[in-house]
Formats: C-alpha cells, sequence, structure tokens
C-alpha cells in the first residue's frame, strides 16, 4: 500500500473524521450504568471481549466481503450484504448507530474531491447504509489494503469505546491508553489470523452486548445516543 493510501486510511481512521461516532457507545453506557464496568481492568475485559465475539468474529467479515465486492463493482452484492449486515444489528439502537454513521460517511464523501464517478451513484443506491459498506467504498476507491483498512477500522472502534470509558467511568488518560495497548496487540493478532488461515469462523453471538444495548434504550440519564 502506497503512503497516501495510508494516509487516507489514518483519515477516515481518526476520531477527527465527522461522523458521529463519538455519539455512540455501543451498549458500554449500559455496562457502566450496570455497574459491571468500574475502572480499566473491567474497560479492557469489556473491549477486548466484544472484539472477539463480535466486531472480530462478524463485522469484520462482512467488510472484507464488501470491500471485495466494491473491487467487482457489484452492486447486487453490495445491497444483499448490506442489508445482511443491518438484519444482524440486534437492536434498534445498534441498527441506528451504524446507519447513522454510513449516512454521514456517505454524505462526507460526496464532498471530497477524488473519489471516483462510479462510486457515489453506487453508494447512493441503497437507502441505510451501514457503516461498513461506505468504509468499505471508500477503502477500495483510494486502494487501501483490506487486512489494513480491518486493522483501522476495529481501532477506530476501539479508540471510541476508551474515550467513552474516559467519559463515563471515567478512566485516566493513562489507563485509557494502556487499554489502547492492549487492544492494538489484539488487532494484531486479528489480523495475523487472517492472513494465516483461509477459513475464518464467523459468529456474532453476543446476548450480554444486545441485552445491554437494549437496556440502554430506556435508560434515563445517558450521555451517548447507543
Amino acid at each position: 500500500m502506497n503512503l497516501l493510501a495510508r494516509m487516507r486510511l489514518l483519515q477516515i481512521a481518526s476520531q477527527a473524521f465527522p461522523i458521529g461516532g463519538y455519539g455512540h457507545s455501543q451498549g458500554l453506557e449500559a455496562a457502566i450504568e450496570g455497574g459491571l464496568i468500574n475502572d480499566e481492568t473491567s474497560v479492557r475485559q469489556w473491549i477486548t471481549d466484544v472484539l472477539s465475539f463480535s466486531i472480530g468474529s462478524y463485522e469484520v467479515h462482512c467488510l472484507q466481503e464488501m470491500g471485495a465486492a466494491w473491487g467487482a463493482r457489484d452492486a447486487e452484492t453490495l445491497r444483499y450484504l448490506n442489508e445482511q449486515f443491518l438484519a444482524t444489528r440486534e437492536t434498534a439502537e445498534l441498527r441506528s448507530a451504524t446507519v447513522q454513521m454510513g449516512y454521514s460517511m456517505r454524505a462526507l464523501l460526496a464532498v471530497l474531491p477524488g473519489l471516483p464517478g462510479t462510486l457515489l451513484p453506487l453508494l447512493e443506491s441503497v437507502d441505510e447504509p451501514s457503516l461498513p459498506y461506505v468504509w468499505s467504498a471508500a477503502a477500495s476507491a483510494w486502494v487501501i489494503d483490506p487486512l489494513e483498512s480491518m486493522a483501522a477500522y476495529v481501532w477506530s472502534w476501539a479508540e471510541n469505546q476508551v474515550l467513552v470509558a474516559m467519559k463515563s467511568v471515567p478512566l485516566g488518560q493513562s489507563a485509557g491508553q494502556r487499554v489502547l495497548l492492549h487492544v492494538g496487540e489484539q488487532i494484531a493478532m486479528l489480523v495475523r489470523r487472517w492472513k494465516r488461515e483461509t477459513e475464518q469462523l464467523r459468529s456474532n453471538f453476543a446476548p450480554g452486548l444486545a441485552i445491554l444495548s437494549s437496556q440502554h434504550e430506556t435508560q434515563y440519564s445517558r450521555l451517548f445516543r447507543s
């Protein structure tokens, strides 16, 4: 991957990329409210578990499949994969979170220069774009290595989780960086496993996450939309 592509990847993975990720805790706020998370150790365990049982074992599969479909400009497969991914969101909040960020990223890409002319019509061909759908489109357009795209996608999610914890637990900055060091190692292991194994176990079985997300929908006092 050339340096320009890597710069583009750093841009979309940055917390400064305005797609609204800061507004979502993805169920973490409910876990904090319920007393399940109250310190550095429990924050690290939460992020590692969600990475193992949901993001890393299912969502990145969708990201990789969508990336391949974008490379082939296969509109039918892209629509199917987007619908399939939305159908796996266990709660209204988790579904609305990915659609809101997908909408925001699509709108932002529409005003950024340098994207292929065929990209935006395909992006706009679905009514509810998920975040992986739009992210993989940008990665394909900017010739970003699929595995590096995966690593950055997961890192962006993990970094936002740590920021949520820093605001809500609260967690100190040094503790937050220690958590990110640990999670970074887990992400690197995930990417190495993808390079090594041709068949990947696919699972999105995380009932605890779904329950907490459902509880967050009626949580009285909260900072985040999900």
